[in-house]
């Protein structure tokens, strides 16, 4: 019989429970997945639909991982724990495997003890802000796989774009809104409304003399729009509310995403799909109650009824290599229990040591366990407040584009705020996110405070009152306090390819919706199993007997 070398997992003694851990039977799967983020859920269903055996496992005693919604004291904890720099276990002869740090540069500040007080009535996204468009891809997987009835969703109210005079200003992107708008001008509602019709018509199969030239397509966005004559106004709206837009698009020289035309329309056709596609939802964007960590928790229920086995509060201290060869056999757990199978998939939480990864699939930008190093980072932040930033709307979105907070801005930011009526803040109150990309924490804490500072009232230090008022526009408006506030940078690398018989997933990224993640979640699960069908469309209410004899929750 062949012996096993044993590669260490970063684990601490003092974590585990008195309470002794029952075996897991069968000990041998076609897959074993660690961790229960977005991209590991979804990639145990598409397994387990395809008729392999998995084992799907967290250290944690909750779904979602890095993708989870948490209540605030949790979810401070968990930021602070993966904040902390990797620790490297004593060497025995074996390869260690660490955990890296995902997050850093994390600043929690508190200006009121009520937040803290109800603290497990919020329901805190670790990877938000983040919202679905009505005809996106992941919805259309959510319908396929049948997992909408685990969920439930509620439509974003409304959205807004700032601009330099301090100014929210409405984002019209049907021409429904188009017509309400009474900030647009005649000669804005017209350009706009023709826009908006020859990018219809580009998509329409019936006139191919309508559609927008090769030469247009290949150019920078930001010229087309020039070119049909769009205001300044209206060119920032499309740019950085409806195509979301990162960096400036105006200095074409330095940006660091020139929008094609191509691309441009591609993205404003998908937008104004979802307008209007389901009849509860008013706009083009829709929320899932209870946060968006109910996505990975309905992935994980999909692969259940298929037959995954789940287990979560259970460390992996090690992981089984043949002596021989030095091919991937197994887990070991803190129960003792060695666990087999063909493929291993880890949370990008953990890394992968080098001796795995074959000298071909090494590139001059990679990390030695497959992860492309990304030069920028997320910078995100969450806010909560005593009041809505409108008072007309509870769930909604801001974009802030370059230059609109100050001169020297080069990025966009996101905002999101949400309230009560989606379960993840008690009532009164309302949480918001925030996100830039950004190359270091200096830049992205930048983007990110004056963001706050043009929507809340910062209270005093020792002093709950503030004078936050907004004397813009024709109403004077209060802003509302900031109670709580945290800032931290998230790392963005990716994850290039499986290497051997171990994967790593994808981090969550920065964009708001999740199209992107998606895309390289298929895409890994097609180098895994070549020519399966990615999450077949059955029926979960014939299997729901499965999920509930397969569910191990030790």
């Amino acid at each position: 019989m062949r012996g096993f070398i044993i590669l260490l997992l970063p684990w601490d003694p003092m974590e585990e429970e008195t309470t002794s851990y029952a075996p897991i039977e069968p000990s041998t799967f076609d897959l074993i997945v660690i961790g229960t983020g977005l991209p590991e859920s979804v990639v145990a269903a598409a397994a387990s639909s395809a008729g392999k055996t998995v084992l799907h496992l967290d250290t944690n005693p909750f779904y979602g991982a890095h993708y989870a919604s948490l209540p605030l004291n949790d979810f401070a904890t968990f930021l602070r724990s993966h904040s902390q720099p990797p620790k490297v276990p004593e060497s025995d002869g074996s390869i260690p495997l660490v955990t890296r740090s995902v997050y850093s540069s994390l600043e929690i500040s508190s200006h009121s003890d009520e937040p803290l007080q109800n603290s497990r009535r919020f329901n805190l996204d670790l990877a938000g802000p983040r919202a679905f468009l009505c005809s996106d891809s992941m919805i259309d997987l959510i319908l396929k796989t049948g997992i909408n009835q685990y969920m439930e969703f509620k439509s974003v109210d409304a959205s807004f774009v700032g601009n330099a005079d301090g100014e929210l200003l409405n984002v019209p992107d049907s021409r429904s809104a188009i017509f309400k708008d009474r900030s647009l001008s005649i000669t804005e509602k017209n350009r706009l409304m023709k826009f908006f019709k020859l990018v219809q018509a580009h998509f329409s199969e019936e006139n191919e003399e309508d559609r927008i030239s090769e030469e247009d397509l290949e150019s920078p966005f930001v010229e087309f729009l020039s070119k049909i004559g769009l205001s300044r106004k209206l060119k920032s709206i499309i740019l950085y509310a409806i195509v979301n837009a990162k960096y400036d698009q105006d200095n074409i020289k330095v940006c660091k995403d020139v929008i094609t035309t191509k691309s441009g329309i591609s993205r404003l056709a998908l937008h104004h799909s979802s307008v209007g596609r389901f009849a509860n939802a008013n706009g083009a964007m829709i929320y899932p109650i209870y946060g968006q960590g109910e996505l990975p928790q309905a992935f994980c229920r999909r692969a259940a009824v298929k037959g995954c086995i789940y287990v979560l509060r259970m460390p992996i201290v090690s992981v089984l290599m043949d002596e021989e060869d030095g091919t991937y056999k197994g887990v070991k757990l803190v129960s003792g229990q060695k666990l087999f199978s063909s493929r291993l998939i880890l949370a990008p939480s953990f890394t992968i040591p080098s001796p795995l990864v074959p000298s071909a699939a090494q590139a001059s930008n990679s990390r030695d366990d497959g992860h492309i190093e990304a030069e920028e980072k997320a910078a995100r932040g969450i806010c909560i407040a005593n009041n809505s930033i409108r008072r007309e709307v509870s769930n909604c979105l801001v974009f802030f584009p370059p230059k609109s907070l100050y001169p020297e801005q080069i990025a966009s930011v996101r905002v999101f705020q949400l309230s009560s009526n989606v379960a993840v803040c008690p009532p009164g109150m309302f949480v918001t996110y925030l996100s830039a990309t950004s190359i270091d924490a200096v830049e992205g804490k930048k983007l990110l405070n004056a963001a706050i500072n043009a929507l809340f009232s910062i209270p005093l230090s020792g002093n709950s009152e503030s004078s936050g008022v907004d004397n813009s526009g024709d109403n004077i408006e209060v802003k509302p306090s900031l109670l709580w506030s945290a800032l931290y940078m998230q790392e963005l690398t990716k994850f290039q390819g499986a290497l051997d018989s171990i994967s790593s997933t994808p981090m969550p990224d920065e964009h708001l919706d999740y199209n992107h993640l998606l895309d390289a979640t298929e895409k890994l699960f097609q180098e895994i199993y070549p020519g399966e069908e990615f999450l077949a469309t059955t029926s979960l209410l014939d299997e729901h007997s499965n999920y509930v004899d397969s569910e191990l929750d030790s």
